[in-house]
């Protein structure tokens, strides 16, 4: 029983440690057309939006879908970043687990 207490108790404090490491981690993407950068960290917190260029000629459709598609790209790096964390604490990999 008390295995099983301190073995849960290592994985809590593991997982602390973790959500620490995805705080930390920061990384940027950009849209294809490089009119929207977006700043994430690991834990999916969005740190900044930068728009570059002449706002008054985008059409705002375009703009749009540039923010969504860099923010859904974004996202998916921040799963990747959880996946690869996770399993390096877990020793797990679970497709699908952050996807």
């Amino acid at each position: 029983m008390l295995d099983k207490m301190k073995a849960l108790w290592d994985m809590k404090k593991k997982m602390e440690e973790l959500k620490r490491e995805l705080d930390a981690v920061t990384f940027e993407i950009e849209s294809h057309d490089k009119s929207v950068k977006i700043a994430m960290n690991g834990s999916q917190e969005v740190k900044e939006v930068k728009l570059h260029g002449d706002l008054s000629t985008l059409k705002a459709a375009h703009l749009e879908t540039a923010v969504k598609d860099t923010f859904n790209r974004a996202l998916k790096r921040s799963h990747d970043i959880a996946a690869d964390k996770m399993k390096s604490v877990t020793g797990l990999n679970i497709p699908g687990m952050f996807s």
